[in-house]
């Protein structure tokens, strides 16, 4: 089953919300810069752009509750990519190195990319 203390310690929070010190590595994992955020407030520790769903895919997904069981597989598929693997690569480091918590503008997380990205990296952990 490998390391549980690398997957209890990853988590997804809104970016809007205020940083708390059990957040631990804090990822930026959209593709666009949150509307209204400055730099400062969001606290990062990087933006990993290359884990978030394509433009085009996003679009087409528009959060429509409906489709999310197709667009968790699209962007499975994208994630397999070579650029994604690299960033996946990444954010399995920093998992490793304590806690980490990947950050999203979206309002519905647990109908986002985040919520697929997250059991991606679970399963690799």
């Amino acid at each position: 089953m490998g390391d549980m203390s690398a997957k209890d310690a990853l988590r997804v929070r809104r970016v809007y919300e205020p940083p708390e010190p059990a957040d631990g590595a804090r990822v930026l994992v959209d593709r666009l810069w949150p509307r209204g955020l400055s730099k400062a407030d969001a606290q990062l520790t990087e933006w990993c752009k290359d884990v978030a769903p394509s433009s085009e895919l996003r679009r087409w997904y528009g959060h429509q509750r409906e489709r999310f069981e197709v667009f968790a597989e699209r962007y499975r598929e994208e994630l397999a990519r070579e650029s994604a693997q690299r960033a996946l690569e990444r954010l399995r480091e920093l998992a490793e190195q304590g806690p980490l918590t990947l950050l999203t503008a979206t309002k519905e997380v647990s109908a986002s990319h985040t919520a697929v990205l997250t059991e991606v990296l679970r399963e690799g952990v």
